[in-house]
């Protein structure tokens, strides 16, 4: 059985990530020290909150350059909502700040003209997932336009659109989902998002056994 190593950085919904990993029966260790990283089968970055504040601590804690190769060792990380905008290049909340730039893309600020579209965008709504393979890894067993549970005032604009692994619509379509080679990560809760995110969790734990 892989063990998943969850990275605690002080922004990410712990508990939650974690109870929802036990459901799954997986082997789940929460850690905080970026020397620890390797020792693990797959990762989940969580994250609730601002970006600036948690790139800047995931910088000077050392988890950067961890992250970074643990990609590159080909085992699989997925990022939750803070966690997966930090993917991405860039993000432009509250000034300009880098990410961990596992994903070409920047992060930007809902701004539509539609003012019965509240920011936060916070409830469920739906994700219409893309036919690349990752995509179908991401999603087997479940039926396209499944709902799944959003708080974000923040979206990722991918450079490459071909890697989205789903798109949602609210007040303009984003990338809600991204599941390219061993990096996936999802703008909605999978951990919030009742039996169908629990069926995303358990796809990527399968995946990452599969690729052991």
């Amino acid at each position: 059985m892989t063990k998943i190593a969850i990275i605690d950085y002080g922004f990410g919904n712990i508990k939650s990530v974690l109870n929802a990993l036990n459901f799954c029966n997986a082997d789940a260790v929460v850690i905080n020290e970026p020397s620890k990283l390797a020792q693990y089968g797959a990762a989940i970055l969580p994250g609730v909150g601002a970006f600036a504040p948690a790139a800047d601590f995931l910088q000077k804690k050392g988890f950067v350059g961890a992250i970074s190769d643990f990609v590159k060792s080909g085992k699989m990380l997925y990022g939750i909502c803070l966690g997966f905008q930090l993917f991405f290049t860039n993000s432009f909340e509250n000034g300009q700040y880098d990410g961990l730039n596992l994903i070409e893309g920047e992060v930007k600020k809902f701004d539509f003209n539609d003012r019965s579209l509240k920011i936060p965008h916070m409830g469920w709504n739906s994700v219409q997932w893309t036919d690349n393979p990752y995509s179908k890894l991401m999603f087997d067993g479940i039926k396209n336009g499944e709902n799944f549970y959003f708080v974000h005032s923040y979206y990722p604009v991918l450079k490459d659109e071909k890697i989205a692994a789903g798109w949602t619509d609210y007040g303009v379509d984003f990338c809600s989902c991204i599941a390219y080679k061993n990096i996936w990560g999802s703008q909605f809760h999978i951990e919030k998002s009742g039996d169908i995110g629990l069926k995303v969790l358990k796809n990527f734990i399968n995946v990452s056994e599969a690729d052991k």
